[in-house]
């Protein structure tokens, strides 16, 4: 018995020298795979006007350039940036039209739900768009 107090003690004692661990991302860890649906509308080309499906991890769908659009998703997360994010209402943009394309995308994205809609309304909109590339493809007739 003195034994097993004595092992529990020089166990405890070599954790706590060790120090913590890091916390273990368990959201990422239990969320399946990231499943994106991509709906584009009025680009000015018939063939991008349509629904696509863009999974991670592993990489599928239908999405014409799935890969380039999983490294950029995953590339955006390990910069710690959130692509889905609305532009901010005190940004201040120019008033350049991009044309009247819209996309929204739907789904899951790194153990959280995306629910976004992108235009090229100004040139913030822009912006925000042309960074998903290829993720969106080109809004440009």
């Amino acid at each position: 018995m003195l034994r097993l107090a004595a092992f529990a003690v020089t166990s405890a004692l070599a954790a706590s020298a060790a120090g913590p661990l890091p916390p273990l991302p368990l959201g990422r860890l239990l969320a399946g795979p990231d499943r994106l649906t991509i709906a584009m509308a009025d680009t000015g080309n018939r063939r991008l006007d349509r629904e696509y499906l863009l999974e991670c991890d592993p990489v599928g769908g239908d999405h014409p350039w799935r890969e380039q659009a999983c490294a950029k998703l995953g590339k955006l997360a390990a910069e710690g940036r959130d692509p889905f994010a609305p532009v901010s209402k005190r940004q201040i943009c120019t008033m350049k039209y991009g044309g009247p394309a819209t996309a929204r995308i739907t789904g899951t994205w790194q153990g959280h739900k995306v629910d976004a809609t992108f235009r090229r309304t100004d040139g913030c909109e822009i912006s925000r768009w042309d960074e998903l590339e290829p993720l969106l493809p080109s809004g440009r007739s």
